[in-house]
């Protein structure tokens, strides 16, 4: 008689629940990703964005650099999708973003890798699903950092009953120190086109307090939130299968919330049109799923301004900007009396950038 073997265990990912996670477990994420100019012209053909050194070889070899760089939002969707498969297949919602900064600029031809470090985890009181913390970092294949950031994203256990691990909730930084902020080597405004920027605004012309409404709008079509979120290689299931999740809470596939950030990104051209470069999320939320047939708004305000020691050409813009679903943004209060969200907001960000002076 044959001896008894053990059943051959699953081939397939079935993504981790929040009971097979650990503090202090480091996942290095599979799948190198090779960017090139295919990148960018399909990241631009989804958002629209307009922003000159993403667009112009010619305007970024001018201002220092050596090429057009890839935008600095495909760049952290990129990373963030390489972490998917490990950290939120099971997730019912990615819940917020703390202490992200913006390295080296990327370039046609540069590969990507990400690993991630679970920093925190606290069990829902409903038993069925837990907060996993994770701090993430992209780097390119020369190992320098393009991208890291803390994210914390709502998993589903696998078994109710499973025994929570304790409580740990990381302290988070209000925002990115501008000792942390990474300005590419050799990037000099000194010369910045303004006409071919396609706005005229310098950092001088911006005020704390002041709230800009970036008047245009963009409607969210499925197919293209479902491309987006391809070109990421993020695997959540939530953004596809409309099978499950007609069956599920909301009843249609949500949109990634990263699809959301660069939509606002791309409104604000309409008012920051020199924003040019992201040097950090501070901080983000996203207050409410978005869906295919929503309109996105957005307005951002200037929390604070930061001069850069011996830079005279260049400056720091700290921004927040909300984005609302079928709501313009002109005179909307967007929190109530008691500082819950209304309906309609689907994004609040806080991010820095650099602006010439």
């Amino acid at each position: 008689m044959a001896p008894a073997t053990a059943p051959a265990a699953p081939k397939q990912n079935p993504g981790n629940h929040f009971e097979d996670f650990r503090l202090g477990q480091v996942l290095r994420h599979a799948t190198p990703r090779t960017l090139g100019a295919g990148d960018q012209a399909l990241y631009t053909a989804l958002y629209g964005s307009r922003f000159a050194p993403q667009s112009s070889d010619v305007f970024a070899r001018d201002i220092g650099l050596p090429r057009a760089p890839l935008d600095d939002l495909l760049v952290f969707h990129v990373v963030f999708g390489k972490t998917v498969p490990d950290i939120s297949l099971n997730a019912v919602a990615n819940l917020g973003y703390a202490a992200g900064r913006f390295g080296a600029p990327v370039y046609p031809g540069d590969t990507l890798s990400a690993e991630s470090e679970v920093i925190g985890l606290k069990e829902n009181s409903n038993g069925k699903t837990g907060v996993v913390y994770v701090r993430t970092s992209g780097v390119n294949q020369d190992g320098a950092l393009v991208a890291d950031y803390i994210r914390w994203v709502m998993v589903r256990k696998k078994d109710p009953a499973a025994p929570a691990p304790p409580a740990v909730v990381p302290e988070l930084p209000d925002a990115v120190g501008a000792e942390h902020f990474i300005i590419p080597g050799g990037l000099d405004l000194t010369a910045f086109d303004f006409t071919a920027a396609g706005s005229p605004h310098r950092w001088d012309d911006y005020a704390v307090g002041e709230r800009i409404d970036h008047g245009d709008a963009m409607t969210i079509e499925e197919a293209e939130h479902q491309m987006a979120t391809r070109l990421y290689q993020n695997t959540a299931r939530v953004h596809f299968n409309q099978h499950a999740e007609g069956q599920g809470r909301f009843g249609r596939r949500i949109v990634y919330g990263g699809h959301i950030i660069s939509l606002t990104r791309a409104l604000s051209f309409n008012g920051l049109g020199n924003a040019v470069k992201l040097l950090a999320i501070n901080a983000g939320t996203h207050a409410a799923p978005s869906f295919a047939g929503d309109t996105i708004y957005a307005w951002s305000e200037v929390l604070e301004k930061l001069p850069v020691e011996g830079r005279p050409d260049l400056g720091i813009l700290r921004l927040r900007s909300v984005a609302a679903k079928d709501q313009p943004c002109d005179g909307f209060p967007f929190k109530d009396a008691d500082g819950k969200y209304d309906p309609a907001v689907v994004l609040d960000l806080d991010y820095s950038v650099l602006v010439p002076r």
